[in-house]
């Protein structure tokens, strides 16, 4: 399963990237927003640093504001995707954009029957959002089994990018489901390294080593 980063913080992305697990990023205008200097400016060089996908996304809600917008995001970088809503505006733009060449990240997904419709709009990645159904008591890794399960029937083309992670446990089980991208927060990827008993092993192991060097010396 590939790994994206959901972050439009320049830094953060280095850091991670330097470890050479990150396959991609996300972002939204929500993220970019945060970020100082021109958001064009930051794809870019995002871009650059992870030479991987990077989802930018649109901001108008009519069809041609969006093939506008779109064709503008796709000429930033040759690793950019075009991030469209998954409205009937959306739908219409992806399958345009999708049609001429351009990848599309269909996003703000809440049910199997809309990663259907964004697949047949050829779709290059349908984003669901877990965490945010489990905000609702809703079951959001059954969405993503339901979704994977359609696609699999098939032979859909469309990835299944798993947003909205909220600890490592959405991305262990969206892995363990054939989901192929779970993307996610820095701290979320920062959790996944952690586990109690590799610091203690670790531990053992360095005074070990440090007993065994004293009895030499």
């Amino acid at each position: 399963m590939k790994l994206f980063i959901d972050s439009g913080n320049i830094k953060d992305i280095e850091t991670l990237a330097a470890l050479g697990i990150i396959d991609g990023v996300t972002t939204n205008p929500s993220l970019l927003a945060k970020e100082p200097g021109d958001y064009r400016d930051n794809l870019k060089r995002i871009c650059q640093i992870v030479k991987g996908p990077v989802s930018g996304e649109v901001t108008a809600t009519d069809f041609a504001g969006m093939l506008q917008q779109g064709h503008d995001v796709a000429k930033i970088d040759a690793h950019m995707v075009v991030k469209v809503p998954l409205t009937r505006e959306g739908i219409k733009a992806c399958k345009a954009l999708s049609g001429e060449g351009i990848r599309v990240n269909v996003t703000l997904c809440f049910s199997a029957a809309q990663a259907l419709l964004a697949a047949k709009a050829g779709a290059s990645y349908i984003s669901p959002f877990v965490g945010r159904l489990d905000d609702i008591a809703t079951n959001g890794m059954g969405l993503i089994r339901e979704i994977v399960d359609i696609y699999d029937n098939y032979d859909f083309k469309t990835e299944v990018l798993v947003a909205s992670c909220r600890h490592p446990i959405h991305v262990v089980e969206s892995a363990r489901m054939g989901a192929d991208v779970a993307t996610c927060p820095p701290a979320v990827i920062d959790q996944m390294f952690n586990h109690p008993l590799t610091n203690i092993g670790l531990e053992k192991f360095l005074k070990d080593w440090e007993k065994s060097q004293a009895v030499k010396a």
